[in-house]
């Protein structure tokens, strides 16, 4: 039998100047790098949108976001061969994921890596969106490039509302 894969939903949040939250996963040598944007799985009967805000606040700890975009498709990866079985609960061969862009409205004091008993992340920064295949692991990176053609044109709006 080949295992499925989990729904999940992915949060590209933006700040005023058009950038991107990436944080460093916990679990990930420090020399891999391990920097994504937040993510993670959909309840069942839970709506995609509904998801996204609440894993921004089960991750980074803040709720000060308004979902502005959301990408037309479904994207899939698959986990490297070593992690099947392993990673996700070894229930999932991968993920299938729903990407949202969201406009940060708070400061960054309010994002909160600790705000969850187990954090999954150690630490975050804001990056610009053409940094985002660089710092993906290679089996997010078709995910990330995806990402990066679908939400250019509202990190670029963004960017340049910033300085008018």
């Amino acid at each position: 039998m080949q295992l499925p894969y989990r729904p999940n939903v992915g949060a590209a949040l933006f700040d005023r100047r058009g950038l991107v939250l990436v944080a460093r996963r916990r679990d990930v040598p420090r020399h891999l790098g391990g920097w994504q944007m937040p993510q993670g799985g959909i309840d069942a009967g839970e709506d995609p949108a509904a998801a996204v805000l609440r894993e921004l606040g089960e991750e980074i700890g803040t709720s000060h976001a308004e979902i502005i975009g959301e990408h037309p498709a479904w994207l899939t990866y698959d986990l490297p061969p070593d992690r099947i079985g392993r990673a996700l609960g070894g229930r999932y061969r991968g993920q299938t994921q729903r990407w949202f862009a969201l406009r940060f409205l708070g400061e960054d004091a309010d994002i909160r890596l600790d705000a969850d008993p187990h954090p999954e992340f150690d630490a975050w920064r804001w990056a610009g969106l053409d940094e985002l295949v660089d710092l993906a692991p290679g089996f997010k990176r078709q995910i990330y490039a995806a990402l990066v053609l679908s939400f250019g044109p509202l990190a670029r709006s963004i960017a340049a509302n910033s300085t008018s």
